[in-house]
């Protein structure tokens, strides 16, 4: 237990009172009770207790010292002024709880030692106290008996006392030993006044509450700057979180729709196969009908003729001709005549050709569920059966393969609008706002379908202005610049360059010059698994353009690419598809 030096204005009795009280606090502070009876200005328990107007209570000595100090008094807790000064009114309920306490060895919790996580009073000598306060004019950290001074002093009336820190001793000087109180704006550091004097004495300074009222306004412009991008942030975060919810529910929707789907597809297989099953076994039924009836009429046409044949044999032993003569006569009717019935045995049914069918519409199904989509993009897979039949030669063939396409908002540029149903497609001067998406195209002015195609589909854009109709790998990249992300020029796309009648096919940066009349309307044909590839012009006649022979190793979506032409435009058609 450290030293506890008399304080000039108290007795020695009340010093030995107020040590016995500092035991108990150190008893209290382990049992990590709280203190609700001591008073704010002394930290001691409250000693002839008054409450002043706002509710507060504090020592009488301590809060008549406090306002003899002040011009007006007010409550150093709530800092509530009164004027005129109230007249202070005894606690006399709390008065007595207080007695009881100190009567009952009453523990005091800010009288103990400091702990490992604790400031230590710097004033005490051998055993550190646990320090209440820091002064910020001293730099020093008192426990509560050392503060003493700073409340009945008037030398420490304009004394900052904080929380206590650890830290402050960072406001000395460590070549000079004194008070940091000025700043060097040349140096960017805080310096003394010798430094001041010495080493920056040609410097821009400044005294540190100067500086620190600059810094607090730029601060506060920049505190400004933060909510505002709070708010943004807040705003992107609620949008995002509609986003998520819109996300969720379409995917419970499809995933409903999938087991649906999928059930009433296994119901109509079920169907299916109790029909066949059904139908199998009644061919069975009456091939085995017909067999057991063969069977028993040759049976019976066997045992007939094993009979005659042993009635033979017996005829064969006699040595009575006279007798063979005679029974003979019976037997003759054995011969069978050239007109007599015959029981005909016809190959039975079999089953090999009932299930020959069968594994057509297996290569088909499984062709089908190969193509499907793999998870990872719940877009639609438009004609995903490889068809058999021959290349389309009219526009008429055409329209069998015709895919209502949309545009994917999340891979549009932000100078591009989509509408019309995500059919059409305008550039605009202006960037529009949207969220950051890592599907969208960052630098080129294009965007991809939402479905994705396999197999044959056939498609029709009408175009205003300079732009590209293309077709792209998803895998594309999306935040490149544009020999890495522009349709046309990678070995991911293909585009058509249409600009005021003049017509350029792009694949891998290599330009193929098309001649061919201007045209409002292209027509695209695509044949994924024949790696075939075709423009056409639309008008009152369907005119090719340009054909691709390839081999596509990825499913493809359609795109849009705009030449940097405001009010330029692309729709994609709705088209009727003919069966």
């Amino acid at each position: 237990m450290c030293s506890i030096p008399l304080l000039p204005q108290l007795p020695v009795t009340e010093v030995q009172r107020r040590t016995t009280q500092r035991h108990h606090g150190a008893k209290m502070a382990q049992n990590g009770m709280e203190d609700p009876f001591s008073c704010y200005i002394c930290f001691h328990l409250l000693e002839d207790p008054v409450t002043i107007p706002c509710g507060h209570t504090y020592c009488r000595r301590c809060i008549t010292h406090l306002w003899d100090r002040q011009p007006v008094p007010s409550c150093p807790q709530c800092l509530q002024s009164f004027s005129p000064c109230p007249v202070l009114m005894k606690n006399t309920i709390l008065g007595v709880l207080v007695e009881q306490l100190q009567r009952r060895g009453r523990l005091d919790p800010v009288d103990c030692s400091a702990g490992a996580e604790d400031v230590a009073c710097d004033s005490c000598i051998g055993e550190k106290m646990k320090a209440i306060r820091s002064c910020l004019v001293c730099l020093v950290s008192y426990c509560r008996w050392h503060l003493q001074p700073h409340f009945q002093s008037p030398a420490f009336q304009k004394h900052t006392l904080v929380e206590p820190r650890e830290t402050l001793q960072q406001n000395f000087c460590p070549q000079h030993n004194e008070v940091m109180k000025m700043f060097c704006r040349t140096d960017q550091q805080l310096i003394c006044n010798i430094c001041y004097m010495d080493a920056h004495k040609d410097h821009d300074t400044a005294s540190t509450l100067m500086e620190r009222t600059e810094r607090q306004k730029a601060l506060i412009e920049i505190q400004k700057e933060v909510q505002q991008r709070i708010q943004e942030k807040g705003k992107d975060f609620q949008a995002l979180q509609e986003e998520v919810e819109v996300v969720d529910h379409s995917a419970n929707k499809a995933v409903e729709d999938i087991d649906r789907f999928f059930h009433e597809m296994f119901q109509h297989l079920e169907r299916k196969h109790s029909e066949k099953r059904d139908q199998i076994e009644a061919m069975r039924e009456v091939e085995m009908s017909h067999a057991s009836r063969l069977k028993e009429k040759l049976q019976q046409e066997i045992e007939e003729l094993t009979r005659a044949n042993d009635q033979l044999k017996e005829l064969f032993l006699t040595q009575d001709h006279t007798q063979f003569l005679h029974s003979s006569f019976s037997l003759l009717h054995l011969a069978e005549p050239a007109d007599s019935p015959v029981t005909q045995v016809r190959h039975l049914k079999h089953f090999e050709n009932a299930t020959a069918g069968w594994s057509h519409v297996q290569q088909k199904i499984q062709n089908l569920v190969e193509n499907w989509p793999d998870g990872s993009d719940t877009d639609a897979l438009m004609a995903a059966e490889v068809p058999t039949s021959p290349q389309p030669q009219r526009r008429a063939d055409f329209l069998k393969y015709s895919c209502n396409l949309t545009l994917d908002p999340k891979t549009a540029h932000p100078m591009i609008v989509v509408s019309e149903g995500n059919r059409r497609a305008t550039y605009v001067p202006h960037a529009q706002p949207c969220l950051s998406n890592p599907e969208r195209f960052l630098y080129c002015y294009q965007a991809l379908s939402k479905e994705r195609m396999a197999g044959r589909c056939y498609w029709e854009v009408s175009v205003k202005g300079g732009l590209s109709v293309a077709l792209s790998y998803r895998s594309i990249h999306r935040r490149l610049y544009f020999n890495e992300s522009g349709f046309g020029f990678n070995l991911n796309s293909w585009a058509l360059h249409c600009d005021k009648g003049n017509y350029v096919f792009y694949h891998d940066k290599v330009p193929t010059p098309i001649v061919g009349d201007g045209a409002s309307r292209i027509g695209v044909y695509l044949d994924h698994s024949a790696g075939i590839l075709a423009f056409y012009n639309i008008s009152h006649t369907m005119t090719l353009l340009h054909r691709v022979q390839t081999a596509f190793a990825q499913p493809l979506h359609a795109g849009i690419r705009f030449h940097g032409d405001a009010g330029d435009e692309a729709e994609f058609l709705t088209l009727k598809k003919i069966r």
